[in-house]
């Protein structure tokens, strides 16, 4: 990417905002961000552009691209799982589908879409690696999935479009259901987990993911334009990751099991009642394995992670700890980016 001018769509969200603190040091000549969320422009390069366009407005992303001399897209944008479904469908399929095809007619060197690894379902199999089937779970699930089809059929026209599928991925600045962990640990609460805490979950810190993205848009186009899982490459079973975050706090928080079908059970009937934030992927995979193999991209692109589980958890607690007192000045939302409201979590959070 050295030298080049960058656009990332979803620009004012998490990632977005990462890409803006990191990518310019690494010879970026130019970023411009787009989104229909609005902007905290002190958090970006005084030289970049930042502007509410929205991806599914095709004729304003054209205008956009053409005007800025665009030569990469990193397509961040998405509308999250807490959505509505109609947002969700229009957002990940059209808006994907417009930037697409605009690359194409613009003539631009690469578009790097930000996929997930929910597009591999709940698998019984692991490590993942690419090429397991993709199975949707959930309207974000299916989008991510049929996303991934038109990137497959750009690339059968000779287009470079590289598939980075990460791992949940956290780090300084990272809330919506993040906070509500922190903040229970914070308060020297029992932490539940659901099930016995033996599954291994693996995470990824978002230097790692930004590293990359910067691979995937460096390298040779042959070796970029294809599917990448990344994930951390050193994670534990939940309970000694979590159980490390609580030791971390020094406040007698702890790890404390469940019984996974009858917690699952109630957070489902919870989000039914519209009283909890915690929707299906969150709740109903938290007792299951998920870890990726990051082989290919280590060895296709030389990425390596630098950060564990552990790590990661930490470093995004102590920025929490850092910022809480300004963070509850900020109104609640569905992004990644602010504090969920946590409902009836509340509650239970009391007797724990």
């Amino acid at each position: 990417m050295k030298g080049k001018r960058v656009l990332v769509t979803g620009g004012a969200g998490f990632l977005g905002y990462h890409l803006a603190q990191q990518l310019p040091s690494k010879g970026v000549a130019f970023m411009a961000f787009n989104d229909i969320a609005p902007f905290f422009e002190d958090e970006y390069p005084t030289d970049s552009l930042c502007v509410n366009v929205d991806v599914r407005d095709k004729e304003k992303m054209r205008a956009l691209i053409r005007d800025n001399k665009i030569d990469i897209i990193v397509h961040a944008a998405a509308a999250l799982p807490l959505w509505p479904k109609q947002e969700i469908m229009s957002t990940n399929i059209n808006g994907t589908r417009n930037v697409l095809e605009l690359a194409k007619e613009l003539g631009l060197e690469r578009v790097i879409y930000i996929s997930s690894t929910a597009v591999y379902g709940v698998p019984e199999k692991h490590p993942l690696v690419e090429s397991d089937p993709m199975v949707g779970v959930g309207a974000y699930g299916t989008t991510k999935i049929e996303s991934e089809h038109m990137c497959a059929q750009y690339r059968e026209q000779g287009m470079c479009v590289p598939v980075i599928r990460p791992k949940t991925f956290i780090g300084t600045a990272r809330l919506g259901v993040f906070q509500i962990l922190y903040d229970w640990v914070d308060s020297g609460k029992r932490i539940p987990v659901i099930g016995n805490g033996e599954n291994l979950y693996q995470l990824l810190e978002v230097t790692d993911l930004i590293d990359a993205i910067y691979l995937a848009g460096e390298v040779d186009p042959k070796l970029a334009n294809d599917v990448f899982n990344v994930g951390a490459q050193h994670y534990d079973k939940v309970k000694l990751d979590v159980g490390a975050l609580c030791e971390f706090a020094g406040n007698g928080a702890r790890v404390q099991p469940t019984p996974a079908k009858l917690v699952k059970g109630t957070l489902g009937v919870f989000e039914f009642l519209r009283i909890s934030p915690l929707y299906k992927w969150v709740y109903g995979t938290a007792d299951k394995d998920s870890y990726v193999s990051t082989q290919k991209i280590e060895e296709k692109l030389g990425w390596k992670a630098r950060y564990s589980n552990e790590d990661a958890l930490i470093a995004s607690h102590r920025w929490y700890l850092e910022h809480k007192e300004e963070l509850a000045h900020v109104k609640s939302g569905v992004s990644h980016r602010v504090g969920w409201d946590q409902g009836i979590l509340k509650l239970v959070k009391k007797f724990l």
